[in-house]
C-alpha cells in the first residue's frame, strides 16, 4: 500500500459528484473561460470517411458537411437547418454535442440533401465535403482539439501555470523537471505531456443542479419513487424562485418538508394537479413525470418499486433515462479516482490487481485512444511489463463504470471499487434494469494524457491540446484556474 498523502481539495461543488481533489498544488490563475465565443474553440477529430460529392446519391445518400458554429448548441442548429431544408429533424447526425458558447467545427450529415440545397445560416459555415452510405454517430468521434484563452488571469499567471504544468508532467509520469520547452518569450509549455486524473467534468452531472446521478443511484437501488422525487422535487439554490417553489410543492406532495421553504412543510398530500399547477411550463420533463403520477392517482406512500413510479419515470425522453445511470456510474467512477488519489496509487502505470486496456490502433495520428474492449488483469508477476507497456502509450490503467458485467479489480484497486460501492449501496447486478435503465458497465481509462502547449499572449493564458472523445476540456483546466465549476 502506498502511503496516504495531503492533496490539495477540490471546489464543494465538484466533491459533490465525486471529484475530491486536485493534483497540483500550485495556486490557480482565475480568470474567466468562454467570454467570448472566439475564446473556446473545438474541433473535432473524426474517424470517418466519405465518397466524393459526385458519389451516386442512391448508395450514399448522406451529404457529408463540415461546420463551423458561433454560439450554436448543436441540437439548436440541428433543428434550425432541418427547418431550413424542410426535412425532419431525424434525417440531421452527427458524432458529438458541443457547447453554445464556443466556436465548434465538426462534422454533420443530412440525409438525402444535395449540396445546392443547403441554407444560409447565421453564425454558421457549411462547407459541402462529400457523401456517405451511413449517418455519423458517436462511434466516429475519436475526439476534439482546443483553443482556449483565459480573460482576466491574474498577474502571477506565467509563474503560476509553469508551476501548474510541472506538476501534471509528473503526475503524467513524464518527470518533473522545468516545462519550459520553448525558446519565445510568452512560452510556458509546447508540447508538455501533462496528465489527469480522468474524471467526469460537471457537466456530466448538471452545471447548477447536479442531480442526474442521485436520480440514476436512486434508479440502481430500484427506488423508482424517490428517483421521481429527487428529478420532479428536490429544489437548489442556484434555481430561480418559481422553479425552487414549484419543486418545494413536488416535495410536499411526496411528504417531504421543503429544504428551501420551510413554509412547505411536508403534508403528502399527494396532490398532483396542484402540482402541476406549480410547476412552470419550462420544466416540461417533471411535468411529464407528474402528469402520469395524476393520471394513474399514485399515492405518495405507494410502494417505493411500484410500478407506477417506473411509468412516471419513463416519460423522460429514452436518452434521459440512459444518461440518468450513466451519470451514477462517473459519480461512482470519480469516486473511485479520488480514493485513488488520495491514497497516492500510481495513475500512469498499474499496480497489482489493477485492470489495463490497450490502445486503439485506429485513433489520428494526433491522439491516443484506449480500447477498452481489450482488458487484461495485472497480477503481481506482470506489473514491470505491463509499466512498460504503459510507459509507450500501449496500455492504460483503467478503473470500472459500474454494470451487470463488470468485473471489479483486484489487490487494492479492487478493494478501493468494493469499498466505494458499498458506501454508495450499489452492486454490479443493481444495473439489471428495464428498458432504457439496463446497463452491462464497461471501463474506462483513469489517466488523461495530453501534450500541451501553454502560452500567454498580452497576459492572457492560451492553452491548446487534444482529448480522447469522452474526456472533459475543464478537468484539465480546474488544475490551472482553480475556480468553481460555474465559472469554467
Amino acid at each position: 500500500m502506498v502511503a496516504e498523502h495531503t492533496l490539495r481539495e477540490a471546489h464543494p461543488t465538484e466533491r459533490a459528484v465525486g471529484v475530491a481533489y486536485y493534483v497540483s498544488d500550485a495556486d490557480g490563475i482565475g480568470g474567466r473561460l468562454r467570454e467570448s465565443p472566439e475564446d473556446f474553440r473545438v474541433r473535432e477529430l473524426e474517424a470517418f470517411d466519405a465518397e466524393p460529392l459526385g458519389a451516386d446519391r442512391g448508395s450514399y445518400p448522406e451529404l457529408v458537411v463540415r461546420v463551423t458554429l458561433r454560439d450554436w448548441d448543436t441540437n439548436d442548429f440541428a433543428r434550425r437547418i432541418s427547418d431550413a431544408l424542410q426535412i425532419s429533424r431525424e434525417r440531421v447526425s452527427w458524432a458529438g454535442t458541443k457547447d453554445k458558447r464556443a466556436v465548434t467545427t465538426q462534422l454533420f450529415t443530412l440525409r438525402e440533401v444535395d449540396p445546392d440545397d443547403l441554407p444560409t445560416i447565421r453564425g454558421a459555415e457549411i462547407e459541402p465535403l462529400g457523401r456517405a452510405g451511413r449517418r455519423l454517430s458517436f462511434g466516429d468521434l475519436a475526439g476534439n482539439a482546443f483553443e482556449i484563452r483565459v480573460a482576466d488571469a491574474v498577474a502571477e499567471a506565467p509563474e503560476r501555470v509553469a508551476e501548474t504544468v510541472r506538476d501534471l508532467r509528473a503526475f503524467a509520469g513524464a518527470g518533473g523537471e522545468s516545462a519550459d520547452a520553448a525558446g519565445a518569450d510568452g512560452d510556458l509549455a509546447i508540447g508538455a505531456p501533462v496528465g489527469v486524473p480522468n474524471y467526469f467534468g460537471q457537466q456530466r452531472f448538471g452545471s447548477r443542479r447536479p442531480v442526474t446521478h442521485v436520480v440514476g443511484l436512486a434508479i440502481a437501488r430500484n427506488d423508482p419513487r424517490e428517483a421521481v422525487r429527487l428529478y420532479a422535487g428536490n429544489p437548489a439554490e442556484t434555481e430561480p424562485d418559481d422553479t425552487r417553489a414549484a419543486r418545494d410543492r413536488v416535495d410536499a406532495a411526496f411528504g417531504v418538508t421543503g429544504n428551501l421553504d420551510p413554509a412547505a412543510d411536508g403534508t403528502g398530500d399527494g396532490d398532483w394537479a396542484a402540482c402541476l399547477d406549480a410547476i412552470p411550463g419550462k420544466l416540461r420533463f417533471e411535468r411529464s413525470m407528474v402528469h402520469r403520477l395524476a393520471d394513474r392517482g399514485v399515492a405518495p406512500d405507494a410502494p417505493p418499486d411500484d410500478e407506477d413510479w417506473w411509468h412516471a419515470l419513463e416519460a423522460v425522453p429514452s436518452n434521459l433515462r440512459r444518461l440518468f445511470v450513466n451519470a451514477a456510474q462517473s459519480f461512482l467512477f470519480n469516486r473511485v479516482l479520488s480514493e485513488r488519489l488520495r491514497r497516492g496509487l500510481p495513475f500512469d502505470r498499474p499496480v497489482a490487481g489493477d485492470v489495463v486496456c490497450f490502445a486503439d490502433g485506429d485513433a489520428p495520428d494526433d491522439l491516443y485512444a484506449p480500447d477498452t474492449d481489450r482488458l487484461q488483469r495485472v497480477d503481481e508477476g506482470r506489473v514491470d511489463t505491463v509499466t512498460r507497456h504503459c510507459e509507450r502509450g500501449r496500455a492504460f490503467v483503467t478503473a470500472p463504470l459500474v454494470g451487470t458485467e463488470t468485473e471489479l479489480g483486484g489487490g487494492e484497486p479492487g478493494e478501493i471499487e468494493r469499498e466505494v460501492l458499498a458506501d454508495a449501496g450499489i452492486e454490479p447486478g443493481d444495473f439489471a434494469l428495464p428498458g432504457e435503465f439496463d446497463s452491462a458497465g464497461t471501463r474506462r481509462a483513469i489517466l488523461l494524457r495530453t501534450d500541451l502547449d501553454a502560452t500567454v499572449d498580452g497576459g492572457d493564458p492560451r492553452f491548446a491540446f487534444a482529448l480522447p472523445s469522452g474526456s472533459y476540456a475543464t478537468v484539465l483546466l480546474r488544475e490551472f484556474l482553480k475556480r468553481g465549476p460555474l465559472d469554467l
